[in-house]
């Protein structure tokens, strides 16, 4: 059974629960694996994208500055038919913003973006990434679940639901000096539920060469 985040923090080795984006930066902490920001849910935006049909729904690939998100989700939401309004415009402003976040924090103005529509049991298995660090932010259905690995056994015994909406920061295998973490992450089960879930996901890369 999952449970809130608002008592993991007390629980789950690692994890830092933060109000405001700027504690983010906590995730520069030794012995810090992950940072989550709880924060208070874009209004209107919840109901607005669980209303939409999942083909309405932005998806998709690409390696860009950050600067450049707010264009290009624009034109993921344009390919996918997602109507146009102030909920949509709220949700782009709020990827942008979190691009630039994330940018800052990992140092790398060039990111890789992702925007994925989840129907089925992806990433099933509880993991670390192997990434120097990631940014999860779930938009629609339920959000990243995590916990603390138990020794050899990959799968926690308390396992915990990020709140929909709410930025998730996590350190990866590639992080300098991460050593061994227990703390642990995966997608939610929802194959057979009928839910569809919007998962953005970015990564720091490497200036491309044509930018050079």
């Amino acid at each position: 059974m999952t449970q809130d985040p608002a008592v993991a923090d007390a629980r789950v080795s690692g994890l830092e629960i933060v109000r405001r984006p700027e504690e983010l930066d906590v995730i520069r902490q030794a012995g810090v694996a992950a940072a989550l920001w709880h924060r208070t849910p874009l209004p209107g935006v919840r109901h607005w994208m669980d209303s939409l049909p999942p083909d309405n729904l932005p998806y998709g690939r690409v390696v860009l500055h950050a600067r450049a998100v707010r264009a290009a989700v624009t034109a993921l939401c344009d390919g996918a038919g997602t109507p146009p309004g102030p909920e949509r415009d709220m949700l782009i402003d709020d990827i942008a913003a979190l691009a630039d976040i994330f940018a800052a924090l990992s140092g790398s103005p060039y990111l890789r973006l992702r925007l994925d529509r989840v129907s089925g049991n992806a990433c099933g298995r509880f993991h670390v990434d192997a990434v120097t660090v990631r940014l999860i932010c779930t938009y629609r259905g339920p959000g990243t679940e995590y916990g603390e690995g138990q020794g050899h056994d990959d799968s926690p015994r308390e396992v915990f639901n990020a709140p929909t909406g709410a930025p998730l920061i996590l350190r990866g295998k590639l992080w300098p000096g991460h050593g061994t973490s227990g703390f642990l992450h995966r997608s939610p089960p929802v194959e057979g539920t009928g839910q569809t879930r919007l998962v953005l996901v970015l990564d720091p890369v490497a200036e491309p060469k044509a930018a050079r």
